[in-house]
């Protein structure tokens, strides 16, 4: 994305509903300018009729008017920087609700395509440097361009000829700041990617506490920390040094240009064709425009972080999904619940070649129970999500009541569907409100008689608040038997009209199975209800069993039929009674 592009998109979708905020700040800066250029402009009528001629009256009014130019540049300049970095908090986050809007509507297979400590880091380092782009640059292009214009028409008014000898310092300090701009961009990018890396490395730490003790694995990790962080502070060592190198540059430069002047004004003033008084009042000038072009050389500096950050936030906010919403279509008509897989073909993004469903053609009954068994990695759980459409097929199309789901309104049909996965998500929350997660409006009455079907009640009394208690980063205060509970106690409280159950009952132990296995029978009385399972005891009483292998339906059938014409449910099955 060209720069021009990127300018112009921040400038139409985020900076331009606060122009007159920003121009606000631009009539500060002309104020912050304009006392800055009075300040040396008063030098000359000071040295002239105080020193010189020795005037009275104005040796009270020029100091009196000097305390005021710089009165009003110091309150000018503070709110110049309040309102802009005002705006640059509001920017920030409209920035960061675009983004979080963006990636909360993505589809699963985008989110899964990248570490979300990656995400966390375009959220945090990236948005932080396009608003400091904004704060600081724009604020300083304006202060400090407009300065640096007001204390060149000083020079030029007190001689012409010296102001040529300092304009030379003007390229040279853009092509200082041109050539360091290059290289910020490039080292800013590379720090982004450490920052990513240590955002993912310290979720993965977060997340594996447990595994990294019981494997004595924390010498290892200690060394692996140190190693990311160390990264880190390569890079951001090399951006401080790549910022800072302007300074030498420009020093130097300085240096040169006040000798040259100082030898070619002492020549002017010996000879007669410049005072005393216009001297100290363009030396001034030019000592207090050092600042300006200094400052303006590394603004360059930081428009390059900016617009490297944008290069990677947009397209996180430009996100186009696949799997269209279908806003604008009907709502499906949900009667019995058949649903029907017809030539289904699919394979993930990130491995187009692995086909990990084929073909799949399969019936699912409305108002029944039917189940999926098959060895790990043959498709169960994918095909599961395409149901909700989590995922779509490659080929082929899935129909609910004849209807095809891809063509109708994606909310009325995630919202006749409740889903009980293997992987328990649970939200940093009251245990009421990971409840009500499902329906809002429930009551918690509702709430209370779902926690009692899914045999909840019997741990939650135990809690210290009850259902106001805080259970935890995914619920980390709970076992993973209660997380479940309160998993299918979620599902109950939805009142769908399918049911997808992936391996429900996973870290039930056995006399709390019975239970929910009832409370499961309860939650599935006529529904359409598809379950994954390797308990036998879950699938048993299912109308139908479908058994997958290497993404395709081996067979089909009941238990008793299977066990005479499938080896796989077969060996399933032998293995079971084995346990």
């Amino acid at each position: 994305m060209k720069k021009s592009k990127i300018f112009k998109r921040l400038y139409l979708e985020y900076t331009n509903r606060y122009i007159g905020k920003i121009l606000l700040a631009a009539l500060f800066s002309i104020i912050v300018a304009g006392s800055t250029s009075a300040t040396a402009w008063l030098l000359d009528p000071a040295i002239e009729k105080i020193f010189i001629n020795k005037d009275q009256t104005l040796i009270i009014l020029i100091p009196l008017a000097i305390i005021i130019a710089f009165s009003s540049k110091g309150i000018s300049l503070y709110f110049a920087k309040l309102i802009m970095i005002n705006v640059s908090e509001e920017v920030k986050k409209i920035l960061k609700t675009d983004m979080l809007k963006s990636l909360i509507k993505s589809d699963t297979e985008i989110i899964e395509s990248k570490h979300s400590g990656k995400y966390i880091s375009n959220l945090n380092f990236d948005v932080d440097q396009i608003t400091r782009m904004l704060s600081e640059a724009y604020l300083s292009i304006f202060k400090d361009g407009l300065t640096l214009i007001g204390l060149l028409c000083v020079m030029f008014v007190q001689n012409w000829k010296l102001s040529l000898i300092a304009l030379i310092m003007v390229p040279l300090a853009s092509i200082t700041a041109k050539i360091l701009g290059k290289r910020m961009s490039k080292i800013s990018t590379q720090a982004q990617e450490k920052s990513g890396d240590l955002n993912r490395y310290l979720i993965d730490l977060f997340k594996n506490h447990k595994v990294i003790k019981i494997f004595q694995r924390e010498n290892f990790e200690e060394n692996r920390s140190e190693k990311f962080v160390t990264n880190l502070k390569e890079k951001s060592a090399k951006i401080a040094a790549v910022y800072i190198r302007s300074t030498p540059v420009m020093e130097m430069l300085t240096g040169i240009m006040i000798a040259a002047l100082i030898f070619y004004s002492g020549k002017l003033i010996i000879s007669g064709e410049l005072a005393i008084n216009n001297f100290f009042s363009f030396l001034a000038a030019m000592m207090l425009a050092y600042q300006p072009v200094k400052t303006l050389t590394k603004v360059n500096i930081i428009i390059s972080q900016g617009f490297s950050a944008a290069e990677r936030i947009l397209p996180i906010i430009d996100i186009k999904n696949e799997i269209s919403l279908n806003e604008n279509k009907d709502n499906l008509d949900i009667s019995r619940g058949n649903i029907a897989f017809e030539n289904v073909n699919f394979s993930y993004k990130s491995n187009l070649k692995n086909k990990v469903l084929q073909n799949i053609n399969a019936r699912f009954s409305g108002g029944k129970m039917t189940a999926l068994v098959g060895h790990s990695g043959s498709g169960k759980s994918t095909l599961l999500n395409m149901i909700p459409r989590i995922y779509d097929p490659n080929d082929g199309k899935i129909l609910l009541d004849n209807q095809d789901i891809s063509k109708f309104n994606l909310a009325s049909l995630r919202s006749q569907i409740s889903i009980v996965d293997q992987n328990t998500t649970l939200f940093d929350d009251t245990v009421l409100n990971n409840i009500k997660y499902a329906r809002p409006e429930a009551s918690n009455e509702e709430v209370f008689e779902a926690a009692k079907q899914s045999m909840c009640d019997d741990f939650i009394d135990n809690l210290e608040n009850k259902f106001e208690t805080m259970i935890g980063e995914n619920g980390v205060k709970l076992s993973g038997g209660e997380k479940q509970r309160l998993s299918i106690a979620r599902a109950i409280l939805k009142k769908s009209k399918i049911v997808l159950l992936d391996e429900a009952t996973s870290s039930l132990d056995s006399d709390t199975e019975e239970k929910i296995q009832k409370a499961l029978n309860q939650l599935t009385l006529d529904k359409t209800t598809i379950v994954i399972a390797h308990r036998l005891s879950t699938i048993l009483n299912s109308d139908t069993i479908y058994v997958m292998d290497k993404g395709k339906i081996a067979n089909s059938g009941k238990h008793n039929e299977l066990l005479m014409k499938s080896e796989v449910y077969k060996n399933f099955y032998e293995k079971q009674i084995q346990k």
